[in-house]
């Protein structure tokens, strides 16, 4: 890539992180150091933070003078794979067409990261009365990961936010609040035998299907006895298995399996307590029989993933300083979990404000409209009247 221009538009900044494949299992490096070196240009200094692997980075900096308060952007830079998906362009090469912008990001979310960047000169060119924070995260798209390490460093730094901005794409409308959301692997252990003695062996898919059927049963109840929250787009706790893996050949008598699940959910709901229905199903119903044949079976549960949820409020002073900043009503909950809620747990309150559409992410020809980038450059723009003294400096 180019040397980073100081002053460019949020248009020429999204055309350059969309050229970044950042998909979850690659690295974001190459984009993390991009941003470091534009904002060095400026004169800023940012904090890397790294996985294990040191293969990937979240990056934080300060806009304006350290100190406590002060609000932080926050985005991830990770995408989801192209994979399989019937693209009509080339996903990491910016398309404009038809007042949109087309490639992987656009919505999903590059484009709240670039119209920061492309704001940090004319932050920088006034004077903050509080600092301007950016955030920017690994591996949101798979759990979340990167931010709570960015987090961390942040809290053993000393460095205090009063509150975060997370654009994750709402249509510049304010979400006060999302759901939590836990996953699980079960792993089922049965015993092999000849399929025309299926009766001497333990069938593990078998078992597996009778636990699935099990959590899709909690799930109608859910959906038809609540409690419900109409607020929120999806307006109960899900329940959901996505992935499972069993067998070799249909005359084997399957000796494993495993399947993944989760709980989406919001408070009076508490996910710990599904997930403990669940194994006492499997283990008080299904596992005598199963052990009836073979001591040896059974099941292994294994926690795979968790993100808290978050609810700042209706009346929250964060989202109405949204609606003040232009942010389109209503202020709403949504179903999908953001980084919004790992801030909320470190004590920084947040609110999930940002460019395009969710029903964009994850899909072929995702795209972000360009008002949108135009709304988004203008929340901000009205964030730094807040934030910034009214005399810029010579």
């Amino acid at each position: 890539m180019n040397a980073p221009p100081t002053g460019a538009t949020a248009i020429e900044l999204i055309r350059t992180l969309i050229g970044f494949n950042t998909v979850s299992r690659e690295s974001n490096l190459e984009l993390i150091h991009w941003v470091r070196d534009y904002l060095k240009r400026l004169g800023v200094t940012s904090r890397l933070t790294f996985d294990d692997a040191r293969g990937k980075a979240n990056l934080f900096a300060t806009l304006g003078e350290d100190g406590d308060g002060g609000v932080v952007l926050s985005g991830h830079t990770d995408v989801v794979p192209v994979e399989g998906q019937p693209w009509d362009s080339d996903p990491f090469r910016l398309l404009e067409r038809d007042g949109r912008l087309y490639g992987r990001g656009t919505a999903d979310m590059k484009s709240f990261v670039a119209c920061v960047l492309a704001a940090a000169p004319e932050i920088l060119r006034r004077a903050p009365r509080k600092p301007l924070h950016v955030a920017f995260s690994y591996d949101e798209e798979v759990g979340c990961l990167g931010v709570r390490r960015l987090l961390e460093d942040i809290k053993a730094a000393g460095i205090k936010p009063a509150a975060c901005i997370v654009g994750e794409p709402t249509l510049m409308r304010p979400v006060v609040a999302h759901k939590g959301k836990k996953a699980w692997r079960c792993t089922v252990r049965g015993h092999s035998s000849h399929s025309a003695y299926a009766p001497l062996g333990v069938n593990a898919v078998e078992a597996a299907a009778e636990v699935v059927a099990h959590l899709k049963g909690i799930a109608r109840r859910m959906r038809d006895q609540g409690p419900h929250d109409t607020q929120y787009d999806v307006p109960y706790t899900t329940v959901h298995t996505g992935v499972m893996h069993g067998g070799n050949v249909v005359n084997i008598v399957p000796r494993e399996c495993s399947f993944d699940f989760e709980v989406r959910y919001f408070p009076p709901v508490d996910a710990d307590a599904i997930f403990a229905e669940v194994k006492r199903y499997a283990e008080e119903r299904l596992l005598p029989e199963m052990q009836a044949v073979n001591a040896a079976t059974g099941f292994t549960w294994e926690p795979l993933s968790a993100l808290p949820g978050m609810d700042e409020g209706h009346d929250s002073e964060l989202a109405i300083l949204c609606r003040e900043l232009g942010a389109t009503a209503p202020i709403g909950k949504v179903s999908y979990g953001t980084e919004g809620g790992w801030f909320k747990t470190f004590g920084i309150p947040a609110v999930i404000c940002g460019p395009g559409s969710i029903e964009q992410a994850h899909k072929a020809n995702e795209y972000v409209a360009l008002d949108q980038v135009a709304q988004c450059e203008a929340f901000l723009a009205k964030l730094l009247d807040r934030v910034c003294a009214t005399r810029a400096k010579n």
